[in-house]
């Protein structure tokens, strides 16, 4: 019945071209064609968004406030493409509904083949990118390269503002392959924006911003990324958001991350202060994922979350609690989605 319900909210709103976010009615109520209240029309930051990037959009709207949507971040080297997939399906008999990807080590053609492969079973995908400050390489080069001179890379028609863009542009071919075979992306750039372990933080907030603006501009104006939906996810530190906040007008969706247990209410209260109702609030990164009576009891509406990769799955949470989680009707899993895309039959 969800399933069905959410496919006809989905093909509606599609049809008349908005996007809503609408209200729960009752405590940790489902989504319903009696309790859905449209409270705000949202649009994304792009006006010239894809159809199908509207359409997912549409969809995680509807959902924020009645339901989350589960995630998976993937890794490749456990000796299966699938280690975290399996390991669910293995426990709860579900699985997730979006899969987190990377862009590490350029492992381009990698990640655009197993994002394909997941929307065509109907998924929904989300990209983030670890790599050095020239955009090369993986964690490692995150924590310890920098910009040497962020007024230099941020003026244009530097020699240091080119090697950046250069760098930059490697994601953009990527994800126009992605754009070109009609799958809309869940973008994830600068994650954790605010921590100042990444180099993208390191040159503090107003340096983010620009480069923020900047890669929004380079690939929304200039290589035409119509399919990105662009998540701004700030650390779990909570402290002063607004100050790193790029605006409404560069981000889609925004959230936070923690590795602590429980809902995290009050780093959602924090994003929520600073977007109010302009956008949806994700918990873009977890470790033992809230139980939906924790989401429920402390009023933490994330409207999805994503587990982290191999032991944050594995060992931070006991296979009953994954269960039960998997297979609450407040959860959305990959069975569970509408034809957001119009694919289907």
């Amino acid at each position: 019945m969800l399933k069905k319900i959410f496919a006809l909210i989905s093909a509606v709103s599609v049809m008349i071209a908005s996007a809503a976010c609408t209200e729960t009615q009752g405590e940790n109520a489902p989504l319903t064609a009696e309790n859905s209240v449209q409270t705000e029309e949202l649009a994304l930051s792009n006006p010239n968004a894809s159809e199908e990037a509207k359409a997912l959009y549409d969809f995680i709207c509807n959902t924020y406030r009645n339901g989350i949507i589960s995630g998976q971040q993937e890794s490749t080297w456990m000796g299966s493409e699938q280690y975290e997939f399996d390991y669910i399906y293995e426990n709860t008999g579900k699985y997730p509904a979006i899969r987190g990807l990377d862009y590490m080590n350029d492992d381009f053609d990698g990640v655009n083949r197993r994002a394909e492969e997941w929307y065509d079973k109907g998924g929904i995908v989300t990209i983030c990118w670890h790599c050095g400050s020239d955009f090369s390489h993986s964690w490692d080069e995150c924590m310890k390269t920098e910009i040497a001179d962020w007024d230099k890379a941020l003026t244009e028609g530097t020699p240091e503002y080119e090697q950046l863009i250069a760098g930059m542009d490697k994601g953009a071919e990527a994800l126009k392959e992605l754009r070109d075979k009609g799958i809309p992306v869940l973008w994830r750039p600068f994650h954790e924006l605010d921590g100042g372990w990444f180099w993208w933080s390191k040159g503090g907030a107003e340096n983010f911003k620009k480069l923020w603006t900047i890669m929004y501009d380079r690939y929304t104006n200039y290589h035409e990324l119509n399919n990105l939906i662009w998540v701004c996810g700030f650390s779990g530190n909570g402290r002063d958001y607004d100050k790193w906040y790029p605006g409404d007008e560069y981000v889609d969706i925004c959230g936070a991350d923690s590795y602590n247990d429980g809902s995290n209410a009050k780093l959602y209260k924090k994003v929520e202060e600073i977007v109010g109702t302009a956008a949806p609030i994700c918990f873009h990164e977890c470790g033992r994922i809230p139980t939906v009576k924790q989401l429920s009891d402390d009023d933490a509406d994330w409207v999805w979350f994503m587990t982290w990769h191999t032991e944050h799955i594995t060992d931070h949470n006991d296979t009953d609690t994954l269960n039960k989680i998997y297979n609450d009707e407040y959860v959305i899993t990959l069975d569970e989605l509408p034809d957001i895309y119009g694919n289907g039959d």
